[in-house]
């Protein structure tokens, strides 16, 4: 499918403003819970497999020095990207910004610009795959197809507030079903920044700031987290994908990934709000609550 397939239709994105994302959307209500973080591996792994988010992220990305500061970074700028209010729209001029000089040229003397509209687009793109995946394996029912549509709309609002270029938007889910599916199979490519991210996951290098006499303790601490996130990345990535890497997936693992999915589903809700929630999202949640108590007092007060 063409970008040009894109333009114009129900959804014209130059008829809409930037706004922040705000409560009584889907994002507002999942996309701060600690489970984002099981698919959000996903995204960036389908991400590194772009030409040209691979040679950006090979040469300016801190994931090989510093893992786990890179992913704490990442998700907390996510975190601002649905609940931030109007800082939601800073953060991402900040990154658009941090991006505008992040240009490499790769080993066969191609040039890549971090803020070219495709790379910008996918970047994105990615996120709405790994929200319906997460829900397929994490939550205790998948989306329905008018779910991943009306979540699919919200991610609109999401691109645009990021600027993506409006020609590289698919205007319904159905749309971007079939251009995720074309670019997966025909644009993504095995890259060595790809199976570098997923040895780090497997086995999560100790913060520079660590001594290193910690090394031993670190390992055993994040083995079994590392190897959880790795398997959840793997399952959860389309097999085209997969089979480009040359990653076995059997009906076993399946299996196992259902598994794990139906326990930590009905486990997550158990939790407290704050323990269920990334900090940014409970206290914009929280903070919300508040200000509708506000309101209910306000409209109620004597007269």
């Amino acid at each position: 499918m063409t970008a040009a397939a894109f333009r114009g239709g129900p959804g014209q994105l130059e008829q809409r403003s930037r706004r922040p994302i705000g409560p009584g959307t889907r994002m507002w209500d999942e996309m701060g819970l600690i489970t984002f973080s099981i698919t959000a591996g996903t995204a960036f792994l389908l991400q590194t497999m772009e030409p040209t988010i691979s040679a950006v992220v090979d040469e300016h990305s801190t994931f090989r020095t510093d893992a786990v500061g890179r992913a704490v970074r990442s998700i907390a700028s996510v975190m601002m990207w649905v609940y931030g209010g109007d800082e939601a729209l800073l953060e991402a001029d900040r990154l658009r910004e941090m991006h505008k000089t992040l240009n490499t040229v790769d080993g066969q003397g191609v040039r890549h610009t971090a803020l070219s509209s495709g790379p910008w687009a996918w970047v994105l793109l990615t996120g709405t795959y790994a929200f319906v995946e997460g829900a397929e394996y994490f939550s205790r029912r998948p989306l329905t197809e008018d779910e991943k549509e009306a979540y699919y709309q919200e991610n609109l609002q999401l691109m645009r507030n990021f600027s993506v270029a409006e020609k590289e938007i698919p205007d319904t889910y159905a749309e971007y079903i079939r251009h995720f599916e074309d670019v997966v199979e025909n644009h993504l490519v095995p890259t060595q920044t790809t199976r570098d991210y997923l040895r780090l996951t497997k086995s999560l290098p100790l913060p520079p700031a660590f001594p290193r006499v910690l090394l031993p303790l670190w390992r055993a601490l994040t083995a079994p987290v590392g190897r959880l996130q790795y398997f959840a990345t793997i399952g959860t990535t389309p097999e085209v994908a997969r089979r480009k890497l040359g990653i076995e997936w059997t009906a076993k693992d399946e299996r196992n990934l259902r598994a794990l999915g139906w326990v930590i589903a009905r486990a997550v809700p158990l939790l407290p709000e704050r323990l269920r929630y990334f900090p940014i999202a409970y206290e914009a949640r929280r903070l919300e609550r508040d200000r509708q108590r506000l309101r209910k007092l306000i409209d109620l007060r004597p007269r």
